[in-house]
C-alpha cells in the first residue's frame, strides 16, 4: 500500500479514508521524529509520551489483526473495560522509544488499511465495541489515531493533524458508537431530540433520547428540540474528551438554538468519551 504517498487503495473503503489513515500515521511519525526523551507527561492524561505512543502502536496492531480476521478479545466495550485492557497491554510491552514506535504505528496502520480495503465480504470483524463493518473499523482506526496523535502533538508542542476532512471520515465510527458510550445516569428520564451540524457544510446527524434509550440517525429528525452547530475539529476533540465543551462555547466554536436551546450545553455530558 502506498498510503505514505497519499494514495487510496481498494474499493471497500469510502473515498479518502485509506489516504487519511496513511497520512495521519505519517503525521504522527513526524510528531515523534527526533524525540529523544519520551518521559514527558501528556497533558490531561496519566500517560507519558512513550506510553501514549506505545498504546497507539499496540492499538494499530490490534486493529490490523481484527481486520485480517484474527480474534483478539480486548476489554468489554465499556470505557472502564477498555482502560483496564489498555493498562494490561502496556504492562506487557516495554518499548518506549520514539523511533521504533513511530515505525510500528505506520506499519500497523498500513497493514490494517490494506486488510480492510481488500474486500467488503465476510463477517464483520469483532472489535471491543462488538461486530463492526469494515469501513466503520477503518473509521475507528482513523479516529483513534487522531485522538492520540493530538495528545502527542500537544505534549511535544508540535502541530496536530486534525482537520475538517479527517473529522468527516471519523463520523461513521462516532455515530455507530454513540449509543454504547451514552451515560446511563445522565440520560435517565431525558426526552429530547437533538440535531447536530458541523460547520462548513460537513456532517449532520440526529440524536434522540427517550427515557434512557438513545437513537442516532445519520440525518437530523424534523423539529428537533435543540440544534447544535459546531466547528468540526472542536466536535471531535469534545467527543474524545480532549476539549472542555465550556471552553469551546466561550471561543464561539459551538452555537445552540431551537425550541429548547438550554439543552445544548448538556449534550456533551450525556456521553462518556471512549
Amino acid at each position: 500500500m502506498d498510503q505514505a504517498a497519499g494514495q487510496d487503495v481498494g474499493g471497500a473503503l469510502p473515498a479518502g479514508l485509506g489516504r487519511a489513515i496513511g497520512e495521519t500515521a505519517a503525521d504522527i511519525a513526524a510528531v515523534l521524529d527526533g524525540v529523544a526523551e519520551t518521559s514527558t507527561a501528556v497533558p490531561g492524561s496519566q500517560w507519558t509520551v512513550g506510553e501514549a505512543a506505545a498504546h497507539l502502536a499496540l492499538a494499530n496492531e490490534l486493529m490490523a489483526d481484527l481486520a485480517e480476521g484474527r480474534e483478539r478479545p480486548y476489554g468489554d466495550g465499556t470505557p472502564q473495560g477498555l482502560a483496564a485492557a489498555n493498562a494490561q497491554s502496556l504492562a506487557g510491552f516495554g518499548e518506549r522509544g520514539a523511533a521504533p514506535l513511530a515505525a510500528m504505528i505506520t506499519a500497523q496502520a498500513e497493514r490494517c488499511a490494506d486488510a480492510l480495503a481488500v474486500t467488503a465480504d465476510g463477517p464483520p470483524p469483532v472489535t471491543p465495541f462488538g461486530p463492526m463493518e469494515r469501513s466503520v473499523l477503518a473509521s475507528y482506526l482513523l479516529t483513534h489515531m487522531l485522538g492520540h496523535g493530538y495528545d502527542l502533538a500537544r505534549a511535544l508542542r508540535r502541530p496536530h493533524m486534525i482537520d475538517a476532512e479527517r473529522v468527516r471520515l471519523c463520523m461513521p465510527f462516532l455515530l455507530s458508537v454513540m449509543p454504547a458510550v451514552a451515560d446511563g445516569p445522565a440520560t435517565a428520564g431525558l426526552s429530547a431530540r437533538y440535531a447536530v451540524r458541523l460547520r462548513g457544510g460537513g456532517s449532520a446527524f440526529g440524536v434522540t433520547f427517550a427515557d434512557g434509550a438513545v437513537e442516532v440517525a445519520p440525518e437530523p429528525r424534523d423539529r428537533p428540540d435543540c440544534t447544535i452547530v459546531i466547528d468540526p475539529v472542536g466536535f471531535l476533540l469534545i467527543a474524545l474528551g480532549r476539549r472542555n465543551p465550556w471552553l469551546a462555547m466561550s471561543r464561539g466554536q459551538v452555537l445552540a438554538y431551537g425550541r429548547k436551546p438550554w439543552l445544548g450545553p448538556r449534550f456533551p455530558a450525556l456521553f462518556v468519551a471512549p
